[in-house]
Order: C-alpha cells, then sequence, then structure tokens
C-alpha cells in the first residue's frame, strides 16, 4: 500500500540526508605516590556487593532508554604520539614498545618472510624516528608533550547539544592510565600535567546545557598493554603508571593492579557523580569481588544522589541484569528484547591527521537502524591533541542536530514496534565489529519505532523516487490490531 492521505510526512532539512519520517496513528595519594584508598558505601538500605541482590537495581532507566543518542571523546597523550604518522595506533603505547611484533593474546612472537624472522612494529620504529629511543623516551615522555592548549569545555558542550545528543563526556581514562581529571589517586594525571581537569570542565559544561554527564573507563586492560615496557623505560618508580613487571602471558592482574582499578572508579564517582559510566573490554578478566563492589558502590552512591545511573559494558564483564551491554562498531541483525548499545567512531578513535570521516547521512542511517533493534548509540567524537574539534566533525554533528531537529519525534522516547523493518538490505549477521559489512540503504528499507499505543514510525532509508510502499502495514498482515 502506499502511505495514506492523512499521514504526517516529515522532510529532512538536509538532501543529502537521505532519510524520512512517516507518522501514522494506529490503535493498540599523596600525588607523588597512588592512594588505593576509598571510602565504602554505607551499609544501611544498601544494595550488596551480590549479583542477585543488585539485580534488583534498575539498570535500564527510562531516561537513558529515551536519549538514543551520546557522545565520548577519544582524546589525550595517545592523540599527541598520534602525530606525524602515517598509520596512527589507538594503542601506541602498546605498539611503541613492540621491538618484535607479538600477539599480545598469547604473548607468541610473530614471525616473518622466508627465513622466519621476527620484526618490530611500524610505531615502534617511527618512536625512535620521531623520539629516540624507547629507554630514553617512553610513554611517560610523551604524557610531558601533552599541550591541550586549545580545548574548549563550553565548546565542546555546545557542539555535543546541537548535535542532539542527550548524554556526553571524556574518555576519563584509557589504555595508557592516564587520568583526564583531577586525581589524589594517581600522579598521572591531566591536572598536574596541565593544569586543566578536564572531566571536572565537561560535566560543567554538559550538565548546563541539560545533558546527562557520561565518563567512560578502558584501564582494565592496562595491564596487558604496557607488559612490554619493562623491556624499555619502566621501573619499579613508574609502576603506578605501566603496571608490575610481569611476563607478556601472565594475563592475571596482581592484587596491587585490582585495588588501582577500584580506586580509580571511585574517585570519579565521588567526585564527579557521573550518570552514566560505560566500559570498555577486559574488565571480564578482573576478579569477580572487584566487579562486583564496583557495581554496588555505584548503585548505592546513585540511590544516595537521587539519580537513576547506568553501567555499560562488553563481552561479559557484568551480569545483563545490571547493566546496559554494548557492542562496539556493531548491532544485531534483528530485533532485541534487552535493551542494548553501539558505540562507534566516524573514523578512527584516536586524532588521525590522514583521517577520513563518513559523514552525516551514514551515521544516521546507522542510528535509526540501532533505534529501531531497541538500541542506542554512542557516537566517539576524536579532537585534535590540541583541544580542538575538526572541522569535519563539527560539520556532521551539526549536520545531525539539524536532521533531528526535524526528525526528532520519531527517534527519542520511542521503543521498538513489534517488527524493526523490512526491505531488501539487512545485516548478514550481528555482533561487535560488523560496520566492515558494507550497507548501502535503498528507498525500498524501512525502519520502524514506535511512541506510545498510537504512533508509528517509518523511517524511509533513502530519497524515494516514488510512492512509498509499506508491505508491513498491508491491511492482511497480523502486527496491526486496526486501520490506520
Amino acid at each position: 500500500m502506499t502511505a495514506q492521505k492523512n499521514s504526517k510526512v516529515l522532510l529532512p532539512f538536509f538532501p543529502s540526508i537521505a532519510a524520512l519520517a512517516v507518522s501514522a496513528a494506529l490503535m493498540g595519594c599523596n600525588k607523588s605516590n597512588e592512594n588505593t584508598q576509598a571510602p565504602s558505601a554505607k551499609t544501611d538500605n544498601t544494595y550488596k556487593a551480590d549479583w542477585d541482590d543488585l539485580a534488583k537495581v534498575n539498570h535500564q532507566p527510562d531516561w537513558f532508554l529515551d536519549a538514543k543518542l551520546g557522545i565520548y571523546t577519544h582524546w589525550g597523550p595517545t592523540s599527541t604520539a598520534n602525530i606525524n604518522l602515517k598509520w596512527p595506533s589507538g594503542w601506541y603505547g602498546l605498539e611503541m614498545y613492540k621491538d618484535q611484533q607479538y600477539d599480545w593474546k598469547t604473548g607468541e612472537v610473530v614471525l616473518y618472510g622466508e627465513d622466519k624472522q621476527p620484526r618490530p612494529s611500524y610505531v615502534f620504529e617511527q618512536h625512535i624516528k620521531n623520539h629516540g629511543p624507547q629507554a630514553e623516551f617512553g610513554y611517560k615522555d610523551i604524557i610531558k608533550k601533552f599541550n591541550p592548549n586549545k580545548f574548549n569545555a563550553e565548546e565542546w558542550a555546545e557542539l555535543f547539544a546541537k548535535s542532539g545528543a542527550k548524554f556526553a563526556g571524556p574518555v576519563a581514562i584509557h589504555h595508557d592510565n592516564f587520568a583526564m581529571w583531577d586525581s589524589e589517586v594517581t600522579r598521572w594525571n591531566v591536572k598536574d600535567f596541565t593544569g586543566i581537569d578536564v572531566t571536572g570542565e565537561l560535566k560543567t559544561a554538559i550538565e548546563k546545557r541539560d545533558m546527562k554527564f557520561l565518563t567512560s573507563f578502558h584501564h582494565a586492560f592496562t595491564w596487558v598493554y604496557f607488559a612490554n615496557a619493562h623491556k624499555f623505560d619502566a621501573t619499579a618508580e613508574t609502576a603506578d603508571l605501566y603496571t608490575d613487571e610481569h611476563d607478556l602471558t601472565d594475563f592475571k592482574p596482581n592484587k596491587k593492579f585490582h585495588d588501582r582499578w577500584l580506586a580509580k572508579l571511585k574517585e570519579v564517582i565521588d567526585n564527579y557523580q557521573p550518570d552514566v559510566i560505560w566500559f570498555d573490554w577486559w574488565v571480564e578478566e578482573l576478579d569477580e569481588e572487584y566487579r562486583k563492589e564496583f557495581v554496588a558502590y555505584y548503585y548505592n552512591k546513585g540511590k544516595e544522589w537521587g539519580k537513576d545511573v547506568v553501567i555499560n559494558y562488553k563481552n561479559t564483564s557484568f551480569p545483563e541484569s545490571v547493566g546496559v551491554l554494548d557492542y562496539e562498531r556493531g548491532r544485531p541483525n534483528k530485533l532485541k528484547d534487552n535493551f542494548w548499545m553501539t558505540d562507534t567512531s566516524p573514523g578512527a578513535w584516536f586524532f588521525d591527521q590522514n583521517a577520513k570521516f563518513v559523514d552525516a547521512n551514514e551515521i544516521i542511517d546507522i542510528l535509526i537502524d540501532i533505534v529501531s533493534k531497541n538500541g542506542l548509540m554512542l557516537l566517539n567524537v576524536p579532537p585534535n591533541p590540541d583541544g580542538s574539534i575538526p572541522a569535519e566533525i563539527t560539520q556532521m554533528l551539526t549536520d545531525m542536530g539539524e536532521w533531528l531537529k526535524i526528525n526528532g519525534e520519531g527517534i527519542y522516547e520511542t521503543r521498538p514496534w513489534t517488527v524493526f523493518g523490512e526491505g531488501p538490505t539487512r545485516i548478514r549477521y550481528g555482533g561487535h565489529k560488523i560496520e566492515k559489512q558494507k550497507i548501502v540503504y535503498t528507498d525500498k528499507d524501512i525502519r520502524f519505532t514506535k511512541k506510545g499505543d498510537d504512533t508509528l514510525f517509518a523511517f524511509v532509508m533513502d530519497k524515494p523516487a516514488g510512492d512509498i510502499v509499506i508491505e508491513t502495514l498491508g491491511s492482511n498482515l497480523a502486527v496491526l490490531s486496526s486501520k490506520i
């Protein structure tokens, strides 16, 4: 059937952004040393560090289900390290110490060529050219070169708000173990090195614009990330950055590492009260008791603040009953009963001077597909090393915001319909890192969302050449409880 005469058609503001929406009414420390001591949660009327008790938490509050779009930023010393690299790496701190390539999953050296010889990584060789030998100029020295002299939290937050994001925040700490907040727990923090509390300034600017505040944590993987640094500049005195010395095949962090991991989380929780804490992978490798303690601590703090806070995680880091599962650069190929999310980036995760960014049209296509399947998008912004935002990213976020001003009614505060969509274009398989699949939507591809029990939205995923035919709304199909 074609679109009904009494249907409301919302045309996109930008012709190049091809999705359109059809709405039809339906019935139916001392800073020289780490201080890992953090206050304990209250014991009265609190959640216990037990998965069954923690399952009582409302881990998917309505505000999070309504938001649909958030933003976070990969930025820090790694951004500076990638200057002048033809092939930059978000894992610079790991790659710069690879005097011979090895599989970090096993610790085994990789051999190349007919004579089966080891070879160093590209970043290892470029680091020597740009900075000198690793034993003389290591990652701790890269940190000293980080100069965020053009960082402006107000400008960042204003851009994020204009994009249509409902929550935003920084990568608080990446695999490099460098804290992007004013810390007493670790001396390796942005305030001590640059005089700027990035997390604090962003929290103020973001919340001023009625957005929720997110912090993300990637420091569980630090144990693996810097394992080879001890062959070069890592010492016992710098173990609070590089971790204690251990073999490449030792994947079980020691107690000191666990204590530091948790103390940093508690410090950010106490001092910045984030609405969302997002975790990168490898948390699942940490001791379960520490993971339980974190979840109980954070949710008890949320109760104390009167806030519905959210935990996002990957893989098997936490039970589904206490957090929202995340797919990195991926998504399911079908509608999911449990709410989920995707973290993705328009280009590289960190600064890349040769970056090629996708445009707003492609990001919006992904967003619509995500929302139709009961998900949410967390979109990465990779600032320049100095803290300015690339012009292409500014344009992309601005275009997204203009589209959402017109079509956001079918995105925000919606829920999935009986089916997520129709049409010839489908993701062949779902899961992590599936964006490498080439997906080109047509005007026959439709995605659905609903609001309440009386409004259905249909997004046409390319500019229609003629009448819009929505097969799913055919009168002979059981998905409709009454006439349009």
